[in-house]
């Protein structure tokens, strides 16, 4: 018996919100919702309700009345409304809230280079001091591996076979198939056992820990030839940087694997006991090559 029914994605057209709603409409175990802004012109699945609102949080409770569990999957730009979002939980007596704490961990070291992540950090603060009133799982990722392979985010051009290496590509990450993050979400969710072990705590569900080289190596073992690879220094493009937005790529390459080495995901690692398959990196890599993967 699922320890959760009603579940509500909160901004689900992005880049891991439309994988996560076709895994829980196939688990056939919930009645999903989704929540998206107004002006939304994503047309989800049959089967799954859409409330469209302006994230006000008189929205937002209208939208979770009902609602067992919520997960956020707003984008950067909505970041700073989670926490509008957990009141309007609150307000509903939902169970269970993940936030929107998936892909680039959150630390210290990581607000010089990506100041968006000390919002998640505050959010992450919230929570916590709300655990009389809600309970939360935040669910980390690092790079969300497929995904970003597939958009050139790790330095690969698999169209061409090239690859642009962060100081060497000698640095290790870790990183997440968009698979794996909702087959999580799903675990948690349908397991009595797992929901309450999740109960308040952060979850890291690495797929691999991995560097560019590695990646590389495998790429030319799969197609049998050689990449153009190019160099770049972390030092330099770090010294160039001006702060604007458009540098956000950039910093973000240079924080996960570059050799400031922000890319590992900290504490204990989740897959095995929520029961996540594992597939090898060369396993992996040749579905992306092969656009079965995400």
């Amino acid at each position: 018996m699922s320890a959760i029914t009603n579940v509500t994605i909160v901004g689900g057209s992005g880049n891991l919100g439309p994988s996560l709603i076709d895994a829980l409409l196939a688990a056939k175990l919930f009645k999903v919702s989704v929540y998206v802004r107004e002006e939304s012109k994503v047309i989800f699945p049959s089967g799954v309700k859409v409330i469209k609102g302006n994230y006000t949080q008189s929205s937002l409770e209208e939208a979770f009345k009902g609602q067992d569990a919520v997960v956020s999957t707003v984008g950067v730009g909505g970041f700073a409304i989670q926490k509008t979002i957990v009141d309007a939980a609150v307000a509903n007596g939902v169970k269970r809230f993940f936030p929107s704490d998936f892909g680039v961990h959150r630390t210290e070291k990581t607000f010089a280079f990506l100041p968006i992540t000390k919002v998640k950090e505050d959010l992450a603060d919230y929570l916590v001091s709300r655990e009389g009133e809600i309970s939360w799982t935040a669910i980390l990722t690092s790079v969300f591996f497929d995904w970003a392979l597939k958009l050139g985010i790790l330095g690969f051009d698999l169209a061409n076979h090239k690859v642009q290496l962060m100081d060497g590509g000698v640095t290790k990450f870790h990183a997440t198939n968009l698979s794996t993050i909702t087959g999580a979400v799903i675990a948690i969710l349908s397991n009595p056992e797992l929901y309450e072990k999740t109960k308040n705590q952060n979850v890291s569900i690495p797929n691999h820990e991995t560097t560019q080289r590695e990646i590389l190596a495998v790429f030319e073992s799969i197609t049998g030839e050689k990449w153009e690879v190019t160099d770049n220094d972390s030092d330099t493009l770090i010294k160039n940087a001006k702060g604007t937005p458009a540098e956000l790529l950039t910093m973000l390459q240079v924080m996960l694997y570059g050799k400031v080495n922000l890319g590992r995901l900290p504490g204990k690692h989740w897959n095995n006991e929520l029961g996540l398959p594992q597939q090898s990196l060369e396993e992996d890599l040749k579905l992306i090559l092969d656009g079965k993967s995400p």
